[in-house]
């Protein structure tokens, strides 16, 4: 797993959009989906999956979807790839980090399909195209929440894998947690894998027995939901990636919901109008592409209050989750007052931010 760098980033720009010629429309549309998890992991892999269905419902007999689960990352990724082309899918959406270079490998020996990347940055011929959602937007909401209800001020975070889009989080969540409660600290567990149910139960088993009492992960599994879910509301958690409402009213207190059916409904209707072209996407709150679940009833009115106020705000495009004055972990200055992050130094993040005890991993 690679970590994506501001340099590489910052050279292949930040648009939204990008020229090419407009696609011939199409009758019927072959779409089909590679999957790091299995469907029924109850986070990452279930909303890719509803986003499959949401194309199904959208176009009806216009559209034929396929997908594989539980695909490693690496050389498997490239021959699952390789098989859906050759099976005559016209688009083909890869939902991980780790399957950006299979991605762009396949892509070049078929012109003719178009290859979609999720959170990933390169985009080597011109039929791929990247998308991605702003899950740092939803960490500074549940930060919030974490800093006003942990009694012990010691939270904790699940992290996968050291890539921006998780330094990011972590950075988010700690901010806001700060914001609300001087005293706050933070313990980061990293597991290493995107969906590893014991791996991620072991990790909030650690973190509980070290006095930790709020949880968040960017993992894929409800493993620790079910953990904090065994000290009688001691500790509380956050869904990730779905709602994972089965954990409701605690300890399961708000989620993020990744929304990415409105994306492929809109790539796909794309091919069948003719008006596809290559795009680098990367929409959050405002968007509709990550939203916030139920705050429940088990997170006081004025907290719940105080964790909407943010989420309203960035939806409304009036505030930042990264805005100064902010320091880097080592204590050096890195966005003075108001001031706001550019988006290359979010997509290339490699640092934490001051107060952040431990290091990321290299």
């Amino acid at each position: 797993m690679n970590r994506r760098t501001l340099l590489a980033t910052a050279a292949l720009g930040l648009g939204l959009s990008f020229g090419g010629a407009a696609e011939a429309q199409m009758d019927k549309v072959k779409a089909c989906f590679v999957y790091v998890g299995p469907i029924g992991d109850g986070g990452w892999t279930y909303q890719h999956d509803q986003g499959r269905l949401a194309v199904e419902a959208e176009f009806g007999d216009k559209v034929e979807t396929a997908y594989q689960e539980s695909v490693p990352e690496g050389a498997d990724a490239e021959r699952v790839l390789t098989q859906m082309a050759l099976s005559g899918c016209n688009i083909i959406f890869t939902t991980s980090f780790g399957y950006m270079d299979p991605t762009n490998a396949v892509a070049g020996k078929f012109p003719d399909v178009k290859f979609e990347h999720a959170t990933g940055y390169k985009r080597d011929h011109p039929n791929v195209s990247t998308y991605n959602a702003r899950f740092y937007e939803g960490r500074a909401v549940q930060g919030t929440i974490a800093g006003k209800m942990t009694k012990t001020n010691k939270i904790g975070y699940i992290a996968s894998f050291p890539i921006p889009e998780v330094i990011m989080g972590i950075n988010s969540y700690y901010i806001h947690a700060k914001k609300v409660n001087p005293d706050v600290e933070l313990s980061v567990i990293w597991a290493y894998t995107w969906f590893d149910p014991a791996k991620e139960a072991d990790a909030a088993k650690a973190m509980i027995e070290q006095g930790v009492d709020v949880i968040a992960s960017h993992t894929d599994s409800t493993a620790p939901l079910a953990e904090a879910a065994k000290t009688n509301g001691a500790v509380i958690g956050f869904g990730q990636a779905s709602d994972m409402a089965e954990y409701k009213p605690s300890p399961r207190v708000s989620s993020i919901i990744d929304n990415w059916g409105p994306y492929y409904v809109k790539r796909v209707g794309a091919l069948l109008d003719g008006s596809y072209a290559q795009v680098d996407a990367w929409e959050g709150i405002p968007g509709g592409e990550v939203l916030i679940g139920e705050i429940t009833d088990a997170v006081p009115a004025d907290v719940k209050a105080e964790a909407e106020a943010v989420r309203d705000a960035i939806a409304a495009g009036t505030y930042h989750p990264f805005t100064g004055p902010l320091n880097k972990q080592d204590g050096s200055a890195w966005l003075g007052d108001g001031e706001v992050s550019d988006d290359g130094t979010l997509l290339g993040m490699n640092f934490f931010v001051e107060g952040i005890k431990g290091e990321i991993p290299q």
